[in-house]
């Protein structure tokens, strides 16, 4: 694929061009039906005006002697009243001509004064269609007058040529318009699939062509570039989380294989085998809390739970996971406190919720030495609940405050402290599912970290 256009059958196929296509036969038919109303009612006035023109002749004409009468029809070809009647003929009561352009009775016409549409043949014409009518005069004769419809065709000529000169020239423009349309998004379409196709062969850092003016196919190229940037950052994730996966497993399963390598080639009293043993069984345990601890993650970051929200007291969650941890805290020689604040609460999963401050807690007793302090705290602060867990232990580097939510992810104080690293990234992705931020800072005496989870104000019930 390129960026060029292949056939016409490229650029008239386009949605842009049967767009356009579609407007121009809409102008079309819009235009026609509008010439059609004003022929319509020139038409309608015109003949409105040869039926009241008629009808003033014909009174003035049958209120006339018929002597009179007479002498006016033979004079009629000759003044100007041939100018507004076309056809005239006197006949006697047998329907024979007697005056006039009209040499035979029209068949069609009663003799009732009413106004007709007739097909006649006058002497001096050939055969016309008129508006006439047909009324006794004194004398026992009856007098035919009627009028021509020539300036109907005019008035058509009119239209039609009106509807070369303006509708047609305006079709075509709007064809060409939409060709010229349908290359230039021709264009703009190739040059995107041919960085799609760069995408697809596995060049992840290629991103859309976006044109400056924010039309709706720069808007779309944007927000593919934003998805690109998110994937590309998601593929790195997953490499590194395979690196690290293999680096963190290979250690436990080396020491496994290692220790059923010696109980099998150096036999070993009973008590020996079975230290052995616990010992695989504990290193395979950590393998799995690490598979099991990457299949939460990824369940939670794909948001299935979200369904099965409802409101949820912080502070209950804060009191329960208080209470569960205080004897572990106390165990390592720390102190575990409730800071009682207001009543926060919001819409979401209480087991995750849990789940969540119980990773912050464990995860700050690990790194207190004996005697320090954890402190557990509902807030809300600016009208958004915030959970907040604050120790005085080893403190976290302010560069490594963002990369300590990743997986696997061990500062080099925290090495010798046993975990998989995936405690504090399973709470990131709880936070994520129930739209909270996680911000981590130091605590104001110097050492020791802050753990802030800070939720939307409208996950609030």
């Amino acid at each position: 694929m390129t960026g060029r256009i292949r056939s016409a059958a490229d650029l008239f196929g386009t949605a842009t061009f049967r767009l356009a296509l579609g407007s121009s036969v809409l102008l079309a038919g819009v235009a026609l039906l509008q010439f059609s109303l004003i022929y319509w009612r020139t038409t309608q006035y015109e003949v409105e005006r040869a039926d009241r023109l008629l009808d003033r002749e014909a009174a003035l004409m049958a209120a006339q002697d018929p002597a009179d009468l007479r002498e006016q029809m033979r004079l009629w070809a000759t003044n100007d009243l041939r100018l507004l009647i076309t056809a005239a003929g006197l006949f006697d009561a047998d329907r024979r001509p007697i005056a006039g352009n009209l040499r035979d009775w029209p068949e069609a016409l009663p003799v009732d004064g009413a106004i007709r549409e007739i097909t006649v043949h006058p002497l001096d014409q050939g055969v016309r269609t008129i508006r006439a009518e047909a009324l006794p005069v004194p004398g026992g004769r009856v007098l035919v007058i009627g009028r021509g419809l020539r300036d109907l065709q005019q008035i058509r000529s009119i239209t039609l040529d009106a509807i070369e000169t303006a509708a047609i020239p305006a079709l075509l423009f709007s064809l060409l318009a939409g060709a010229w349309l349908s290359r230039r998004n021709l264009v703009r379409v190739g040059r995107m699939q041919l960085a799609i196709d760069r995408i697809m062969e596995g060049g992840l850092h290629e991103r859309l062509p976006v044109r400056r003016g924010g039309d709706e196919m720069a808007r779309l190229a944007g927000s593919v570039n934003r998805m690109l940037e998110r994937l590309e950052r998601l593929l790195d994730e997953i490499k590194g989380v395979g690196d690290d996966i293999a680096h963190d497993l290979r250690t436990p399963l080396a020491r496994v294989r290692a220790g059923l390598e010696r109980a099998v080639l150096h036999p070993m009293p009973a008590d020996g085998l079975r230290a052995a043993i616990d010992r695989a069984v504990a290193d395979l345990d950590q393998c799995f809390s690490v598979i099991t601890a990457l299949l939460r993650i990824g369940e939670i970051e794909n948001g299935r739970r979200q369904g099965g929200f409802s409101v949820v007291a912080l502070r209950e969650v804060a009191a329960e996971v208080v209470e569960l941890y205080e004897p572990l805290a106390e165990a390592a020689g720390n102190r575990l406190l409730l800071d009682h604040g207001p009543a926060g609460s919001l819409r979401g999963d209480r087991d995750l919720l849990v789940e969540l401050l119980a990773n912050l807690v464990d995860n700050a007793i690990k790194f207190t030495p004996a005697g320090g302090t954890i402190r557990v705290a509902v807030l809300v602060r600016d009208q958004e609940p915030v959970l907040r867990v604050a120790d005085t232990g080893i403190g976290i580097a302010p560069s490594e405050r963002e990369a300590v939510l990743g997986r696997f992810y061990r500062s080099d104080k925290s090495r010798h402290v046993g975990g998989s690293g995936l405690g504090l990234s399973l709470s990131s992705a709880i936070a994520r599912l129930h739209g909270a931020r996680v911000v981590v800072s130091g605590a104001d005496a110097g050492s020791g970290a802050v753990f802030e989870i800070v939720f939307r104000n409208e996950t609030m019930p």
